[in-house]
């Protein structure tokens, strides 16, 4: 939903409106079905809000909105949402969804849907706003779970020949509460946190707040579990036409902030070659 989140974005909304956007950009396949007076019930505001708000972002009204909203769906028909968490739900709903062997094209417009997202939902100032906070932090601590745990890894290798003192939450031998006992103010969180959301990562979180310190947020949208104790917040839909998600899109903001941090930290070519020079001696070329 590309177009759509860009116009509001940059439009000028007030509480009401936010509030009947971040419900329309949550839910778009329920949305696009409903009638204003449904989404004035669901939200509790009236019906002249849901027109009001589809007349501030330019449109005649609020079926000339839906439009818009029902095209996003039909191309995104093959797309089972995030917010369908069980797998074995997912599969079920995929079941519904018919027969077709185009599968992997499907697959790939659906990764290609959520790589559109990453910069309709973030601006390139979230980016370099996360990696001041990273660089500035005295220690960075990392945190995933389950099937996010690739996501925090490949992070925490990167991050690690860029900047000292990193440390990952994850071990088999100490939670992430062993870990982050010493966090305090002047450190940071980094979070990927996406469906089936971890209760283990919101302690997490929790933790670092209570401590002061600053969190960096990278999940599925501003309504999931952890986004409400973000520093900086960033969002990537991870939508897909199977029981696990699609993580291109997420793996594509681990990247990108890693790269924002790679221009901005001196001395990365040093720390690099001091580790080829003992990689050489395994084999590693």
């Amino acid at each position: 939903m590309k177009e759509l989140r860009e116009i509001i974005n940059n439009a000028s909304l007030t509480k009401t409106q936010r509030m009947i956007a971040k419900y329309v950009l949550d839910h778009s396949s329920d949305a696009c079905f409903m009638t204003s007076t449904e989404i004035a019930q669901e939200l509790g505001v009236s019906e002249s809000s849901v027109i009001r708000f589809s007349r501030s972002l330019g449109f005649s009204g609020f079926m000339d909105f839906q439009k818009t909203l029902r095209k996003d769906y039909q191309d995104k028909v093959y797309s089972i949402s995030s917010s369908i968490t069980v797998p074995s739900q997912r599969m079920a709903h995929r079941s519904k969804m018919g027969t077709s062997s185009d599968y992997i094209n499907r697959h790939f417009k659906n990764a290609l849907n959520n790589l559109e997202n990453v910069f309709a939902n973030n601006s390139l100032a979230a980016f370099e706003e996360a990696a001041d906070v990273i660089i500035n932090s005295r220690f960075k601590y990392i945190t995933a779970s389950r099937g996010n745990a690739s996501l925090g890894d490949y992070f925490f290798l990167y991050l690690k020949h860029m900047l000292p003192n990193v440390d990952t939450t994850v071990s088999s031998s100490m939670s992430p509460m062993d870990h982050l006992c010493n966090i305090s103010k002047d450190d940071c969180l980094i979070v990927f946190s996406f469906p089936r959301y971890s209760s283990l990562d919101k302690l997490s979180a929790s933790m670092a707040k209570d401590a002061g310190a600053k969190i960096v947020v990278i999940t599925d949208k501003p309504s999931s579990l952890l986004a409400g104790y973000a520093t900086v917040l960033l969002t990537v839909p991870v939508n897909s036409d199977t029981f696990f998600n699609s993580l291109v899109g997420a793996q594509f903001v681990a990247e990108a902030l890693l790269d924002t941090i790679s221009h901005k930290v001196k001395g990365i070519e040093k720390r690099l070659k001091k580790i080829d020079k003992y990689l050489a001696q395994l084999g590693n070329y």
